[in-house]
């Protein structure tokens, strides 16, 4: 019995016409044979969750450097809350729920330590600049390789979801316009959510307006962002907000940005991170030959930057990593008798 077939034949049934049916992939970068069980897109979300990159994400900052408590978000809880919100949005829509599913469990696994602190030092140092949705493209296509395989070797679908979820292009799909979406309204929330647990703002601070129209509560402001999406996208070519709900979403995240990611606060632990990534950086470009000897070695025989050696090496850390390996490097070590 062929499962894939049968699953196929399904999403034929009850998917929407605007959705992207597993069968009409565009197909992958090396053709392969398909799987008898899951659908392309299916088997792309499983090869994202049993990557190594997808396992750093659960040590990667959300918005607060190496949070002490245990419930601050890291980039791995964004990237799940991201994928329940697309998923229940793909699933009113009748949209491909697979292929939604594995855009949004791959759209920040091109995240450096420390957040956005991290990738923009990254981007002044680097002479192509480095954007986080443009590694996380990279890492599916070539870094996360085996013996067997380079890249991950993912379908054009997914990886223009992963490519276009943030900048300036948009994705070519109605499942990776959701994960855009999604990913605005997950980091909204749940940063606001952490903000509040770590005393950087109070629940009064909020825009009484945003409040009235949104919602009190995180949960109460999540589903009025999706049942206005829902209500909106419902039988449509594109997936939008109505003004309303977009204008008060975009007013709490620009109070976001004054409270909370511009917040000297919030903030005060961002130039020990920007030095930290810093200095690797330069340790490593004036000493290649310290580098893994696996990681050194991919890039030579294929004619790589130095840059694009060490830049992937430091985004590919957590945040202990790259703190625990300044400190091996940098910090001195007390004399022993041997």
């Amino acid at each position: 019995m062929n499962i894939r077939l049968k699953t196929e034949e399904v999403e034929n049934l009850i998917l929407s016409e605007f959705a992207t049916l597993s069968q009409n992939s565009k197909g992958r970068l090396i053709e392969e044979p398909n799987c008898n069980i899951r659908t392309v897109f299916q088997r792309d979300r499983d090869r994202i969750i049993h990557s190594k990159a997808f396992r750093r994400l659960k040590h990667k900052t959300q918005v607060f450097i190496s949070p002490g408590g245990d419930h601050y978000r890291t980039r791995l809880t964004h990237t799940l809350e991201v994928s329940q919100i697309s998923r229940t949005l793909a699933r009113a829509l009748r949209l491909n729920e697979d292929l939604t599913e594995a855009i949004a469990l791959g759209h920040d696994l091109g995240h450096t330590p420390f957040g956005h602190t991290g990738e923009n030092v990254l981007n002044s140092v680097h002479p192509n600049g480095f954007r986080h949705n443009e590694q996380s493209l990279r890492i599916v296509d070539f870094l996360e390789h085996n013996a067997k395989r380079i890249g991950l070797n993912l379908t054009h679908e997914v990886r223009d979801g992963i490519l276009n979820h943030s900048g300036n292009n948009k994705p070519n799909t109605l499942e990776g316009l959701i994960v855009r979406k999604a990913d605005r309204i997950a980091y909204i929330n749940h940063d606001i959510d952490d903000s509040i647990r770590a005393n950087i703002i109070s629940p009064d601070e909020i825009p009484v307006d945003c409040v009235k129209v949104l919602g009190e509560t995180h949960g109460e402001r999540i589903n009025t962002m999706i049942l206005d999406i829902i209500n909106n996208s419902m039988g449509k070519n594109s997936i939008y907000m109505s003004e309303e709900i977009e204008y008060y979403t975009m007013k709490l995240r620009d109070f976001m940005f004054e409270k909370v990611y511009l917040n000297r606060k919030a903030k005060k632990e961002e130039e020990k991170a920007e030095y930290i990534i810093l200095e690797l950086y330069k340790y490593y470009y004036k000493k290649p030959e310290n580098l893994p000897l696996e990681h050194r070695m991919f890039y030579e025989e294929r004619g790589f930057l130095k840059e694009d050696m060490v830049c992937d090496y430091i985004a590919g850390m957590t945040d202990r990593y790259a703190i625990n390996l300044f400190y091996n490097i940098f910090i001195p070590k007390p004399w022993e008798k041997y």
